[in-house]
Parts: C-alpha cells; sequence; structure tokens
C-alpha cells in the first residue's frame, strides 16, 4: 500500500470516528457485541473509501433467538424442542441515494431495496471477540463484492429502460440512534409448558366429533443488534411467550371445520390466564360440533356485519398491506391507492392509523409493537387514513414519490432477507359509531331495502390472502370459521363453507358504519420479508354489499379407527 493511501485510510479513519463521536455509547453501560461491530464496521467502512467504487451506507444486524417450544394433543405431550439460533445481515450500498446496488431490475428476483447478505446460525461466535470481528470482515467483503457486481448490472440495465414514473430513488437518511436494553435471562420453563399443554388439550380428548387438535406453546427471547454507517448503535431484546390452540371436526360431506386460537404476551401473568383459555377452549368445541350439522353456504351477494375480530383480519387483508409503500413504486405492483392520496377512500366518520409505539390495548398485550425496525428507525404512529381520506404510507428507508423518508415500519423477520413497509400494530377509529344493537337493525334494514332473505353475520375469520400484484387480479379472498344468517325478524342461523370475495376499492366503497364494539385480532402475517407480528383494533362493521362464495372441500371419510387416547363417551363437551 503506498504512503498516500495509508495517509488517506488514516484521514478517513479521523474523519468517521469524529462524525460518529455525536452518537457514541461510551460512558453509559455499553455492550460488547455492539462494540464489536461497531468497531469492525468504522475500520471496513474506512478502508473501502479508497476503492474505486467505495459503498455510501453499511450495515450489520445480528440477531440470536433463544427458545423452547412444546407441542402434543389429546392431553399429551409430543414434542419439545429447545435451541438457539444466531444469525448475521449485512448490508453495503454501493452508488448513491440515488440510484445503487438494490435498484430494482428487469429478473432481479427482488426490487424492493435493502437487499442483504445473510450468514447462517453456524458460523456467528459471539462469545470471542476476534472471532466475531473475523466473521464481520469477511461477510462485508462478500457483501461488498456482490453490491458492486449488482451495480453494474443496474447501470447497464438502466441504459436499456424507459425512464421510470418514480423518480425517488433507491435510499433516504435517517437519524442515528442509540439504544441499548437490559439483557435478558432465558428461564427454561418446560415444566410449566409441558403442564400447560396437556392441560390446554384435555378436553378435546373427551369430544367424539374433533378429528385433530394441536397446541403449541413457545418462550423466545430475541436479542437483536444493529450497527449502521449513519451511527446507530441499538441493542434491543424481546420476551415472547406464544399459545396456539388449533382444532378440527370433518362434516359428513367430507368439509373439515378448523379453528384456532392464538394467545400471546411477554410474560407468564399475561400469556398464561387459564380461565379464559379453557373457557374459549371449551366454547371452540362446541362450535365444530355446531359447524358439523349446520348447512352449506350458498352463493350470496348481500348486505354483511363483520364482527370487530372479523373486521380486523378484514382490513389488515385487504386495505393494510395496499398501504405498505413499496406497493406504490414496483412495477409489478398494482399500486391500487398510489392515485388516491388526498382522496376520500372510507366514509368521512373511519381513521385508520398504525402505532407500533403501543404496547397495549385496554388489559391486552398488542403483537405489533417494537421499539426500532429493522432499519434501526424509531418506531413511529402513522395516520394512513384521517377521516375517511387517505394521507400517507406506510415506509421503510426506501423512498417512494412524494414521502422521502422512513416512518418507521421497515420490518423483517429473522430469517428473511429484504427489507420492507410492513404493518405493525393497526387501529381502525370511528367517530359517531353506534351500538351493537342499531348495528344490526342497520343490517335488517339494508336486507329489506334490497329485497333480500337475510344478511350475514360474521363472527369469526382464520385469515387469508390477499394479491396486490399486477400478475392477477387484484383481489382479496378471507376465510371466516363462524357466520350466521340474520333474518328480517332477527334471528340467526349458523351456516358453513363461506368463502368471502371481492376486489378492493368496491369493497371500500360499500362500508358504511361500525358499531362501539372492539375487538383483537393478533396474528403472523406473511409477505416478502418474512412472517412478522401483527395486531388490529377495530370494531364491527356493516357493508352494505359483499360477496360470498363456496369454499373448498375435502371428501375423504373421517378416520375409521377411534382414537387410542379418547376417554368414555359420556365424557363428551355439551353445549349447556
Amino acid at each position: 500500500m503506498s504512503p498516500e493511501n495509508t495517509y488517506l485510510i488514516y484521514f478517513l479513519a479521523l474523519c468517521i470516528s469524529t462524525l460518529l463521536a455525536g452518537t457514541s455509547l461510551y460512558g453509559e453501560e455499553d455492550d460488547e457485541v455492539l462494540t464489536v461491530m461497531f468497531d469492525e464496521l468504522e475500520r471496513s467502512y474506512t478502508i473501502l473509501q479508497t476503492e474505486e467504487q467505495p459503498p455510501y451506507f453499511v450495515s450489520y444486524k445480528i440477531s440470536q433467538e433463544d427458545s423452547l417450544t412444546v407441542n402434543g394433543s389429546f392431553g399429551q405431550v409430543f414434542v419439545e424442542n429447545r435451541n438457539r439460533v444466531n444469525r448475521l445481515y449485512s448490508e453495503v450500498r454501493v452508488g448513491s441515494f440515488e440510484l445503487d446496488n438494490t435498484h430494482p431490475v428487469p429478473m432481479s428476483g427482488f426490487g424492493f431495496g435493502g437487499i442483504l447478505a445473510e450468514l447462517d446460525s453456524s458460523g456467528i461466535p459471539l462469545d470471542n471477540a476476534d472471532a466475531l470481528r473475523t466473521v464481520l470482515w469477511l461477510e462485508t467483503d462478500k457483501a461488498y463484492k456482490q453490491a458492486i457486481n449488482d451495480y453494474a448490472n443496474v447501470l447497464s440495465a438502466m441504459q436499456s429502460q424507459v425512464e421510470e414514473d418514480d423518480q425517488s430513488g433507491d435510499f433516504s437518511s435517517a437519524p442515528a440512534e442509540t439504544y441499548i436494553a437490559p439483557a435478558i435471562n432465558f428461564e427454561d420453563n418446560g415444566d410449566l409448558l409441558r403442564s400447560k399443554v396437556k392441560q390446554y388439550t384435555a378436553s378435546f380428548s373427551g369430544a367424539e366429533h374433533i378429528l385433530s387438535n394441536d397446541v403449541s406453546i413457545s418462550q423466545t427471547i430475541e436479542t437483536r443488534w444493529y450497527v449502521n454507517t449513519d451511527g446507530s448503535r441499538i441493542k434491543d431484546v424481546t420476551s415472547l411467550y406464544y399459545i396456539s390452540i388449533s382444532a378440527s371436526a370433518k362434516a359428513e360431506d367430507g368439509m373439515i371445520l378448523q379453528r384456532t386460537l392464538i394467545y400471546q404476551g411477554d410474560s407468564l401473568e399475561v400469556a398464561f390466564i387459564d380461565e379464559k383459555i379453557l373457557a374459549d377452549t371449551n366454547q371452540l368445541i362446541v362450535d365444530l360440533e355446531a359447524l358439523r350439522d349446520a348447512p352449506l353456504a350458498e352463493p350470496f351477494e348481500g348486505p354483511a356485519i363483520l364482527s370487530g375480530r372479523a373486521s380486523g383480519v378484514f382490513f389488515h387483508e385487504i386495505l393494510g398491506h395496499r398501504l405498505e409503500g413499496h406497493r406504490q413504486k414496483h412495477v409489478d405492483e398494482g399500486q391500487t391507492f398510489k392515485d388516491k392520496l388526498g382522496e376520500a377512500i372510507l366514509p368521512d366518520n373511519f381513521s385508520i392509523i398504525f402505532d407500533p409505539t403501543i404496547t397495549h390495548y385496554g388489559n391486552a398485550q398488542l403483537a405489533g409493537d417494537y421499539r426500532f425496525d429493522s432499519e434501526g428507525v424509531k418506531a413511529q404512529r402513522v395516520v394512513v387514513v384521517e377521516r375517511g381520506v387517505l394521507k400517507q404510507f406506510l415506509m421503510s428507508r426506501t423512498p417512494i414519490e412524494g414521502f422521502p423518508s422512513s416512518n418507521g415500519h421497515g420490518r423483517k423477520s429473522v430469517d428473511a432477507n429484504v427489507i420492507v413497509p410492513r404493518q405493525s400494530n393497526m387501529f381502525v377509529e370511528v367517530e359517531n359509531a353506534v351500538s351493537p344493537e342499531e348495528l344490526e337493525q342497520l343490517l335488517i334494514d339494508r336486507v329489506t331495502e334490497q329485497g333480500k332473505e337475510y344478511g350475514l353475520y360474521v363472527d369469526d375469520i382464520q385469515g387469508g390472502f390477499t394479491n396486490t400484484g399486477r400478475f392477477g387480479p387484484n383481489a382479496y379472498s378471507v376465510l371466516p370459521v363462524l357466520v350466521y344468517k340474520i333474518y328480517t325478524d332477527g334471528t340467526r342461523e349458523l351456516i358453513r363453507g363461506v368463502n368471502l370475495i371481492g376486489t378492493p376499492l368496491t369493497t371500500f366503497s360499500r362500508v358504511e358504519q361500525a358499531s362501539t364494539e372492539i375487538a383483537i385480532f393478533d396474528g403472523m402475517c406473511g409477505a416478502e420479508s418474512g412472517w412478522i407480528p401483527v395486531s388490529t383494533v377495530a370494531p364491527s362493521i356493516l357493508v352494505s354489499q359483499i360477496e360470498v362464495q363456496r369454499a373448498d372441500q375435502s371428501r375423504n371419510i373421517p378416520p375409521i379407527l377411534p382414537s387410542p387416547v379418547r376417554p368414555p363417551a359420556d365424557r363428551t363437551i355439551r353445549q349447556h
């Protein structure tokens, strides 16, 4: 290396150290892993500035998951898995904020910005500083070489492409953040989790109509270390207890009927509320028995009420995904709401807010909260719809036209290698909401006005999917599991096999009113950046017109052999 280059490296190191000193955590209670990451980041970034094509941004993220999961059914424990997984992600950007190596090009397979290089768990030593420095060095070298290659492809592709409609650039600046969360020690609660699996599945053994059931209980401590060349140094730690209880039954015509209950919390006391969980489990068993005898739904078009939990899934699937910023930019996306800014997309008493800074709603803990997103940006409250009018989108550090910076919603799961804007805690707020009784009367009024025999009440939705791209119909399909016909005299009839379908703009133009009855939907949301936890707090809503088709059904007959772990039939749970 020439003396001139040696001097240049020394000068750059001095400049970068001075630049980053304002965000340093030295003098506070520091973290050894963060210190090693930050020192190696500074060293690598400084040296790479002497290259012909230097990076303008580098970041490291290390995630460690400590987990214990216990599964079982029919009062028995089947599987127990204790695991620790470390993952490293290095991000190197070459070019400029306006155009860099993450820019989407034809056949790239990505096009969402922020592509990360991943190292699997086998090569990340967190208890040896020199070993960790070596791993970071090698990963930075690999990521930089890949970035150079990708950037050359981008420049080549740009020469043969027409000018893009959105000229907003590929990345945006963000404030440096410093935060060190206290460590949380992993306590092995295996005995407790095993006892809870047996307790929560015992009642299924006494129900002859239950075809299958599964309870999965896990405890996880996730520690995340993040540093970047903006000067951010973040260590965040979260604890989660997660309970999933599912069961299925089969109707005489072969249709599989399934329901799932989800509970979660950051402590044993919050997650394991036995009285509620056992009551909900018994009601699930009762509901599945009633569904076996319920008549099949017919194709239907008309008014419906969606309960709070059902409307939570409805807003999450149909609206939430279409408000994620990158979907307004990429050419393969349908861009449903790109040209709707400043226009009414809901009634003028409806507002939609995303707020990952809120951890609880009443006594319930929400699933979609966090302090910092996956790009080190502080979590923020975002009002996307204000009194019916679309105001903004959920943003990562990949800008879009009119929205040049992140609002703290760049998210990914620990095993994904791309960051995109994602939902967090969604709140559907409605002014001048009516009582549940008044909402039902409005439904009956619409049934009469439309000359229908009945309307629908969707009590619970298991999940669904939505297509936001241009490669197929820009439509949705959500899967209700408890649906009732409501006749004009107010009587109800349970039906099964309902599939709620439609297109978003038409559906939202039919939303009329909401009730004061609020419920929470907690779930895991899957998209291109992996599975992440989300919550929606929403009221029951009236939709003047929805469309229903019959759900798919199996024609396999139920098991011929009886279960070997069932008690006598006289213990079958019945509704009293």
